[in-house]
């Protein structure tokens, strides 16, 4: 008996295309965008990810090419409208809407691909066509994109402390392989019958070798001890702006003064504080560095802070780190600018400074959004990352989960102060040990420890790239062989 019997019936809902029909159709597609939105946007749902592709492979395997592909595109299009919020703040609406339809086109190319491969070649091996095109496409996206891959549905686990140990083994190349072979699984054997049972069965138990695996990795983890040193990190939501008055300019560095005294009382070590502060001009900028530079040695605290310095050939985003010597700060110039960032200038240098007995490494906001620049503070030694950062209120927890992730790509902890956003101090293994969201004056602080500078190996600096870029390439073939037409379709 044929293994794709089922798949080879007439297709679902088929028949003359009458108005009860299409609006059945119509149902069905929007049923099965409804799991994608709320796994597809700036806070998705972790556990639901597993599941949520499901329909929409289900339907595309049981209809006409013709109606998996509308059907497609419309429960991407719903899926995917859960960025609207968010993408309107970075963009006019026509760039937003035409982001989304880039989007949902991927989808499509994804989920039309897998079907003409599993119905064409109807083997148990087509389970990895839709994980393995997912990967290609994101591994492409962030090589390409500048934005890289923010959104990857693999950032998705960054809560499911076992699954998360896989970034530690494959990156997020690995990660999402899982993450879509689970789906893919199941629907082609709901489609497919009991025939492809040995290819879901393997599935399943990868999966879930995966998680034992992690939770082991957990289990071996040092358990972070009580009374150790301490950080403090700061952030006020209030920008100062060119259009802000000196007094309230005046009243914002105070308030962040106070903070740090504060937090240096209670016995914080290192201060954190967020991302570009303040734009200022360099004698503006030269004030602010002395008066740092003295709170510094006055608190014998090691304090980071980022600011903005407008200069005759441009503006550059700076990440300050003074020592309780008051010496001159070490200076670091942000890699990856945001979109409202085009007249800034992209840094190219890392900075690693010996802090409080650790390797710290300092990077602005966006720059832990790429697993390549994640990969090169993990080979320079960082045992701990400083991450001013400013988010935009919607995309607070993807923003801290994303810089989560590289910490445990790269065996490093993270520190990350963000307005508009969260504060958080995360370890090596992804374990978010304190955390607070931001908030306007006076601010918000958070006392929590700092790390132990434990090394944590990891392979995802080599086979986490390996796995991407392979996938990219099997993607490629699959797309080549799959160009024949399916029997009957």
């Amino acid at each position: 008996m044929n293994m794709f019997a089922s798949l080879s019936a007439p297709p679902l809902f088929a028949g003359a295309a009458t108005l009860r029909q299409r609006l059945l159709q119509c149902a069905a597609a929007l049923a099965a965008g409804w799991p994608l939105y709320w796994v597809l946007g700036p806070q998705p749902a972790g556990v639901l990810a597993w599941c949520a592709p499901l329909p929409v492979l289900w339907l595309a395997l049981r209809s006409s090419r013709r109606d998996a592909a509308w059907m497609t595109l419309l429960a991407a299009v719903l899926g995917l409208s859960s960025n609207l919020a968010y993408f309107r703040l970075l963009m006019p609406m026509p760039a937003v809407l035409a982001a989304i339809v880039v989007k949902a086109l991927l989808w499509l190319l994804v989920v039309l691909a897998t079907r003409r491969i599993v119905l064409r070649y109807r083997a148990g091996w087509t389970v990895l066509a839709y994980p393995v095109l997912w990967v290609a496409v994101d591994t492409l996206m962030a090589a390409l994109l500048r934005d890289g891959n923010w959104g990857s549905l693999a950032y998705s686990q960054a809560d499911h402390l076992a699954m998360l140990q896989v970034a530690a083994l494959a990156g997020v190349p690995g990660l999402l392989f899982l993450l879509c072979l689970l789906p893919s699984a199941l629907a082609l054997l709901l489609a497919g019958g009991r025939a492809y049972a040995p290819a879901a069965l393997a599935s399943v138990l990868l999966v879930a070798a995966a998680w034992a695996g992690g939770a082991w990795r957990l289990q071996q983890a040092p358990v972070p001890v009580a009374g150790g040193p301490l950080a403090g990190l700061v952030a006020i939501d209030d920008f100062i702006g060119p259009a802000t008055p000196p007094a309230r300019a005046q009243a914002i560095w105070d308030q962040y003064a106070q903070h740090v005294d504060r937090l240096a009382g209670q016995g914080a070590q290192l201060l954190l504080l967020p991302e570009k502060i303040a734009v200022l001009s360099p004698a503006q900028a030269a004030a602010v560095q002395q008066r740092f530079q003295a709170l510094a040695r006055r608190t014998g605290t090691w304090i980071t802070l980022g600011i903005g310095v407008q200069e005759g050939g441009g503006r550059r985003n700076l990440a300050w780190l003074f020592a309780p010597d008051g010496a001159a700060p070490v200076s670091y110039q942000k890699h990856h600018l945001a979109p409202p960032e085009r007249d800034f200038l992209a840094g190219g240098a890392y900075a690693v400074q010996p802090v409080a007995g650790r390797a710290m490494g300092l990077a602005i906001c966006k720059d832990m959004h790429f697993a390549s620049f994640g990969q090169a503070y993990g080979a320079a030694g960082a045992s701990v990352m400083l991450v001013p950062a400013w988010d935009f209120q919607l995309d607070a927890w993807m923003g801290a989960r994303m810089t989560v992730v590289r910490g445990v790509e790269n065996g490093y902890a993270v520190l990350r102060a963000a307005r508009e956003g969260v504060l958080t101090v995360s370890d090596a293994y992804g374990r978010v040990l304190a955390q607070r969201a931001s908030s306007e004056m006076p601010g918000s602080t958070l006392l929590g420890p700092l790390p132990a500078a434990v090394p944590v190996a990891t392979w995802a600096g080599w086979l986490g790239p390996l796995v991407g870029w392979l996938c990219a390439v099997l993607g490629g073939i699959l797309l080549c062989v799959g160009r024949r037409a399916v029997p009957a379709d």
